[in-house]
């Protein structure tokens, strides 16, 4: 019974980590001249919060996972507030 959990549990750990390279590559591909890119790619490291989550649950570290959870989202809303109120805003 041990070893399907442990097959389970690497199997989505690898599916994870497809999804984290996936990722990157979202990331890498938006170039800076596109308007709005910013919000594209908090939207892509959003998707990789869910993977890093579901990571964290796989791995037993149950609390971790929900502070992650609870933190992210306002992580990714100050750095779009700061992107839109701030500096870099063209009139």
């Amino acid at each position: 019974m041990d070893d399907i959990i442990t097959i389970i549990k690497s199997a989505i750990l690898l599916i994870s980590a497809v999804f984290v390279i996936l990722a990157a590559i979202g990331i890498i591909r938006y170039k800076d001249d596109m308007e709005r890119v910013l919000y594209a790619r908090i939207h892509i490291l959003g998707i990789l919060d869910v993977v890093c989550m579901i990571s964290l649950l796989v791995l037993g570290e149950p609390l971790l996972a929900g502070v992650y959870f609870i933190l992210t989202p306002f992580a990714a809303h100050a750095i779009a507030n700061a992107h839109y109120y701030g500096e870099d805003k063209h009139d």
